[in-house]
């Protein structure tokens, strides 16, 4: 099984290679369950094994623990045979007495700390401090200001703080890591298109991680981001490409959409989305991971995996061929928009 890669240089500096398929270590920070170090290196070990070289990580996944576990499995790497972005925009505090670390519930046995933002200059400083001793490596390629977005900070009047907050500073120390070589790229790892075009409107992003928003299920970024992301030579890296379950699932009851049970209308487009693909044949799923990759702005698509079994069927759908004729019974079916690039 060979993956295929995708080199993006958006302004000249030697640019970054990407395996089309990358690894988001979101499920190694004990998301939703607890797992034990080995089980996490035997899952990043297989990924290796079959060829992938972009990991995705960030404080936020497991307060630390997504960072710390990549240590180990990373030690002894050749430095220029792998792809390294992580994120800003949370520093962790040790948890007071009595008080309540971030995370409960959703997060699994991790450190007891508590998430504090900050988008500010030294904030991002900090941060990247931080994450190079967690991780164990002298440099990261990529920065990603993470969570800017209403699903975050819980209303747009908030966002739009925290954007400015970044713009008024953070942005200044990115340009200025990047300037100097010390990373090769930044951008935003976020839930929403949108906070990404306001980003691309007001600075000089390089790459995007949007999670969610350009599926088999949801295209509206193709309006405005997309062809603007395209214009501008930015790359964009789709995380959460099954919109959390559901397109790999299939539309069964308790099927998960956007981090919630899917609504009766969401369960329904499924089901008509899975109909038209076993009439060609085609596993929903690697329909889902390929479908992103036909728009020449993406560079790479990272499910996340808590197991070698995921694993293993993530590299499937990445090599997986999905006959053209798939994609134009989605459109005539009004699955799919019109413009939707589907060419390979």
């Amino acid at each position: 099984m060979q993956l295929k890669t995708r080199h993006w240089d958006r302004i000249g500096n030697g640019g970054l290679t990407f395996t089309e398929l990358g690894f988001g270590t979101a499920p190694l920070g004990n998301l939703y369950r607890a797992i034990s170090d080995d089980d996490a290196h035997a899952v990043l070990t297989k990924a290796w094994d079959l060829g992938v070289r972009y990991f995705d990580t960030a404080p936020l996944y497991g307060l630390g623990l997504s960072e710390t576990r990549l240590n180990r499995f990373l030690r002894g790497k050749p430095r220029g045979d792998y792809v390294l972005s992580t994120k800003i925009g949370r520093l962790l505090r040790r948890c007071g007495p009595g008080e309540e670390r971030t995370g409960e519930g959703k997060f699994f046995d991790v450190p007891a700390r508590v998430e504090v933002y900050d988008y500010s200059y030294d904030g991002v400083m900090r941060s990247l401090e931080f994450s190079l001793e967690r991780l164990g490596v002298d440099s990261i390629d990529i920065l990603y200001a993470h969570d800017l977005d209403v699903f975050t900070h819980g209303s747009e009047a908030a966002r739009d703080a925290r954007l400015d907050e970044l713009m008024a500073g953070g942005y200044k120390a990115l340009m200025s890591l990047r300037d100097k070589g010390v990373i090769k790229a930044f951008g935003a790892g976020v839930n929403e298109w949108q906070s990404c075009q306001w980003l691309t409107e007001r600075g000089d992003f390089d790459l995007f991680l949007l999670a969610g928003r350009y599926t088999l299920l949801e295209q509206e970024a193709l309006e405005t981001f997309l062809p603007l992301a395209e214009q501008r030579g930015i790359g964009i890296i789709i995380g959460g490409p099954y919109n959390s379950g559901i397109l790999a699932t299939g539309p069964k009851p308790g099927a998960f959409y956007n981090y919630d049970p899917a609504p009766q209308e969401i369960l329904d487009r499924v089901a008509r989305i899975e109909a038209v693909c076993k009439r060609h044949t085609v596993r929903m799923v690697d329909a889902a991971f390929q479908f992103p990759l036909r728009h020449p702005a993406v560079v790479s698509v990272i499910p996340g995996g808590q197991g070698v079994a995921e694993m293993e069927a993530n590299a499937v759908a990445a090599t997986a061929e999905i006959p053209p004729a798939l994609w134009a019974e989605l459109k005539a079916e009004g699955l799919m928009r019109q413009d939707a690039p589907v060419n390979a």
